[in-house]
């Protein structure tokens, strides 16, 4: 094997980085983490380079360090959940919230441009999005780390049996047994698989534009509006959850939406879906950040809402952390 050349290395290796950290979020469920976890395989790679001979492909060989390197960190790591995963939801709007559980390793969002890259391409846009919901990768915490690798790489990347099995160093059926038991588990757990439809651009684009008047204005009745008679509403690191559009209504109303014009909400994209930075008033009248809305829209009314009560996530969605008007609103088309 020649020398090493950094430039020849980068050329091979650095196209596929924008997917290893998508998968890497897919296992993890964590932004912060799975960066770490694609930096630690390049590092990984870039060491054992001289020793790569080709035998299979440079993306079979980074995917093969990255999932050993996965597997490693899951052994002393916690599953990230939802609140919903982990208990029933509230009776009524009106129950007392639980403390936050800043010890629980929250399962957390992720912007678009970190899942599909620099992509422009609508269709592959659209061909990942099923991959990277929330409510996908919050029911991949139920598996074990194993069989979470082998559900993605097989139904969600589309590798081969085989392919799978050199980047586990296992035999085609023990692959296909962890398969088996990875799709027995995930009938068990209670994900939305109704989030997987996409709405009708024009539907998505005024239930957007209607829950942010909403939302500013504090003007719960338009808002309880948008949201389907079964919407669920969760708000980690707060481990209550409420279900049910009079439920959801009288919480907000008697927590979140006291008064106008004491939030601003900012555009973006989380998991393949409509997202909000939410900005909420400071005393000296700017507007600071607070978290993340994500929302789930069927039929053009919202099914989900995970309010991420995370000021640190915004900056993470490439947005600022402070505002004192109210933000650009890009044009919401194609979503």
């Amino acid at each position: 094997m020649p020398a090493i050349d950094s430039d020849d290395f980068a050329q091979l290796a650095e196209r596929y980085r924008p997917e290893l950290r998508a998968y890497c979020y897919r296992m993890l469920g964590s932004v912060d983490e799975c960066e770490d976890l694609v930096q630690d395989t390049y590092l990984r790679a870039w060491q054992s380079y001289d020793r790569f001979e080709g035998r299979s492909s440079v993306r079979l060989w980074l995917y093969k360090i990255a999932t050993n390197t996965y597997l490693n960190a899951l052994r002393t790591k916690q599953r990230r959940p939802l609140p919903s995963g982990l208990g029933p939801p509230a009776g009524n709007g009106t129950v007392a919230l639980a403390p936050a559980q800043s010890d629980i390793p929250w399962l957390q969002p992720a912007p678009d441009s970190l899942l599909f890259g620099a992509t422009d391409d609508p269709a592959v846009v659209v061909s990942h999005r099923s991959g990277v919901r929330l409510a996908f990768v919050a029911a991949l915490q139920h598996l074990s780390p194993l069989q979470r690798a082998v559900l993605v790489l097989r139904d969600v990347l589309g590798w081969q049996a085989g392919e799978v099995a050199e980047i586990l160093e296992t035999s085609t059926a023990a692959v296909n047994s962890a398969l088996q038991r990875a799709h027995k588990q995930l009938a068990n757990t209670r994900p939305m698989l109704e989030e997987l439809s996409e709405p009708a651009d024009a539907d998505v684009r005024d239930v957007l534009d209607r829950y942010m008047a909403a939302f500013e204005h504090a003007d719960v009745d338009m808002l309880a509006e948008l949201l389907r008679a079964d919407v669920e509403l969760e708000m980690p690191p707060i481990p209550t959850w409420f279900t049910g559009r009079e439920a959801v209504r009288e919480f907000l109303a008697r927590v979140v939406l006291r008064a106008p014009d004491q939030w601003r909400l900012a555009y973006t994209r989380a998991n393949g879906a409509p997202a909000f930075a939410l900005y909420r008033r400071a005393p000296d009248g700017s507007f600071r950040a607070a978290g993340l809305d994500a929302l789930y829209v069927i039929g053009g009314r919202i099914a989900r809402i995970v309010a991420f009560n995370d000021p640190a996530l915004v900056a993470k969605f490439g947005l600022p952390e402070t505002i004192t008007a109210t933000p650009p609103r890009p044009g919401i088309a194609g979503t």
